[in-house]
């Protein structure tokens, strides 16, 4: 009966303190949330500037007494500098913008006229400007997107004797057309971003006249009409009013 008491003395010990070993014991840590990543936010008013380079094809026609006389083909090259404004709206992955460019171009060509060896014809570009839409996708500080709508082009023709120099004919005009791009940009730091971008104007044919101008071959004409396409290949700096979005896990 002694043995009896004793060892349910030392049981009942025993279940007052397994409560606390119980505490006592290591809690197994529980693993970090997940980090919550900061996306590119692509969304605000920008400004920025560009440069590159552009290439024009432009064919003439002379128009005579006789009807309309080819004048030839050529191609002509040049720089340009300027700059762009406009704003995106991000939807997710999705980049809606509306952009006004304007660019001072150096984009000519002098050539012999394919219908009197004693004159040639200058064709310029000094201005060009586009106004676009924009359609891009978003991959974080990434932008593909394509752009389209509008172009315009400031344009010099020029009619000269080969043999003394001197200007037979000169007209300046201002061409409208419509524009197709594609370009990436990559944003590397909150507001800064960086980009290329292709696009290709057709430009249409545009026609002007003269009052009866003699060539030294003999030949008068009455007017001219130059068709035009122009292709551009740009470097973007852009400058965005904003900066990272709030932090959102990334889906990607």
């Amino acid at each position: 009966m002694k043995r009896f008491s004793i060892a349910a003395i030392g049981f009942a010990a025993l279940s007052m303190t397994a409560p606390a070993m119980a505490a006592d014991m290591a809690v197994k840590a529980m693993p970090p949330p997940a980090p919550v990543a900061a996306v590119y936010n692509w969304s605000g008013f920008y400004i920025g500037a560009n440069g590159g380079w552009g290439q024009s094809h432009g064919c003439v026609d002379f128009v005579t007494p006789a009807g309309t006389v080819a004048g030839g083909c050529a191609d002509r090259s040049g720089g340009l500098v300027g700059g762009q404004i406009g704003y995106r709206w991000q939807t997710n992955q999705f980049v809606l913008g509306l952009e006004a460019q304007g660019d001072w171009a150096e984009i000519k060509n002098t050539r012999v006229s394919l219908i009197d060896p004693l004159i040639s014809t200058t064709g310029k570009i000094d201005g060009i400007g586009l106004f676009t839409a924009q359609l891009g996708w978003a991959w974080n500080a990434s932008l593909f997107y394509v752009k389209g709508g509008a172009a315009v082009t400031r344009n010099r023709f020029d009619v000269f004797n080969n043999v003394t120099g001197v200007g037979l004919a000169s007209a300046g005009h201002t061409r409208w057309g419509g524009a197709l791009g594609v370009g990436w940009e990559y944003g590397f730091t909150p507001n800064w971003s960086f980009g290329i971008e292709y696009d290709h104007l057709w430009m249409g044919r545009d026609n002007f006249g003269y009052a009866g101008v003699v060539t030294p071959g003999g030949f008068t004409l009455t007017g001219s009409g130059v068709s035009q396409d122009v292709d551009l290949v740009t470097l973007r700096l852009n400058y965005r009013f904003g900066g990272y979005g709030a932090p959102v896990a990334a889906r990607y």
